[in-house]
């Protein structure tokens, strides 16, 4: 049997694209506006936050809730991903200019309340940043993955699993690139603690998170397909479970996080209960009002020879995938994480998808692609009923 692409494969291109990006000659940005405050606000204390990224996915929505709160915020980046959301917002944000590779000088002799490292991509980055920030900075908040337990081997995950620190040998291809960038993760957390101290630092290891301004496309084929509706192929057994988290819940988790200093390590996980991929596509479809019949591809061999590996939050299990969708949520939902409506989530990303945030150029190119369940999806059809018939 062929094997399968591992659990973060498909996203390495756009990461490795990211790394890439140049730097503006600027070094600060400041801008002035005012915004309306949240109406529920509880925290005690406006914060001085910086967000070392905070123009992608997670920064933007953090960036909103952390202004409706009160808060001010900086961001650091290297000045050209541009929000897609949240953009209005961005006019009240100071934001400053560097590359954490070899320009930090637009931290230097600053203060914050809190640091959100959402930029972190090397070990050395991590350590870095801590070094320099943890005199003026009191809280550091590192987002992590739950990459940091690959191998996948058990089910209901905790924070305390013993992770892996150092590349074992004899890895496939796949299985080399998953091991490294859980291992980068890993031992960015301790870096982060290791300066700050475990009294002084938040580790978040969110699962895939989706939702509005998600740049890697690897979720926007469930709202786009199930607003066509009819046939529908669903990859999967009818006990694969899934495990998702929209961006927005995630973000605003850590602002609360910071504001009630609720040190430690938690996984960034949901749905809050267990689901299935079938019970997840049947409540996903409820957001928009057309027919849909589902197309249950139970059979793995099948789907390999078709390509057919993953379609997140499905992702294909085997021996070191199998508890990749069974982390455990238990802790975080203890410490406030929350959830929105799985429909909330689709309709919110599909309307987003459709808006002129998103080029049609985009949407076009991904609508084409070969390579696409969404362009796939009806001759894997009509191959799957050849086998039943």
């Amino acid at each position: 049997m062929k094997k399968s692409q591992t659990r973060r494969t498909f996203i390495k291109t756009g990461a490795l694209a990211t790394l890439a990006i140049p730097v503006l000659g600027s070094s600060v940005i400041s801008c002035k506006s005012e915004i309306k405050q949240e109406t529920t606000d509880t925290s005690s204390k406006k914060l001085k936050i910086l967000i070392l990224g905070g123009t992608s996915f997670l920064g933007p929505h953090q960036v909103a809730y952390a202004l409706s709160r009160g808060h001010s915020v900086s961001t650091f980046t290297r000045g050209k991903t541009l929000p897609s959301v949240h953009t209005e917002l961005f006019d009240q944000v100071e934001q400053l200019i560097g590359d954490r590779q070899d320009n930090l000088t637009a931290l230097e002799n600053r203060k914050w309340d809190v640091v959100i490292d959402n930029s972190g991509r090397k070990v050395e980055w991590t350590r870095a940043t801590a070094n320099l920030l943890k005199d003026n900075v009191g809280i550091y908040m590192y987002t992590s993955s739950t990459g940091v337990y690959y191998p996948y081997l058990t089910s209901d995950i905790k924070e305390d699993k013993k992770l892996v620190l150092e590349m074992p040998k004899g890895l496939s291809k796949n299985e080399q690139y998953e091991q490294e960038y859980g291992v980068m993760k890993a031992n960015s957390e301790l870096e982060a603690i290791k300066v700050f101290g475990k009294e002084r630092t938040i580790v978040i290891r969110p699962t895939y998170m989706i939702g509005p301004a998600d740049k890697t496309d690897r979720f926007i084929h469930w709202p786009i397909r199930l607003a066509k509706g009819g046939e529908i192929l669903v990859p999967g057994k009818k006990e694969d479970p899934v495990q998702y988290a929209d961006v927005r819940d995630i973000a605003e988790w850590f602002i609360r996080l910071a504001e009630n200093k609720q040190y430690g390590t938690y996984n960034g996980v949901g749905p809050k209960s267990t689901q299935t991929m079938q019970q997840f596509i049947k409540e996903a479809a409820k957001t928009f009002d057309v027919e849909s019949e589902f197309i249950m591809v139970d059979d793995y061999d099948f789907l390999i020879k078709n390509k057919v590996y993953y379609s997140v939050p499905w992702i294909m299990g085997g021996k070191k995938n199998y508890g990749s969708s069974r982390v455990s949520n238990s802790k975080s939902i203890a410490a406030g994480l929350t959830f929105r409506p799985l429909k909330k989530t689709v309709k919110d990303t599909y309307d987003w998808w459709i808006s002129d945030a998103i080029s049609e150029e985009r949407r076009q190119k991904f609508e084409a692609n070969p390579d696409t369940l969404f362009l796939k999806e009806k001759e894997i059809l009509e191959n799957w009923k050849a086998t039943k018939s």
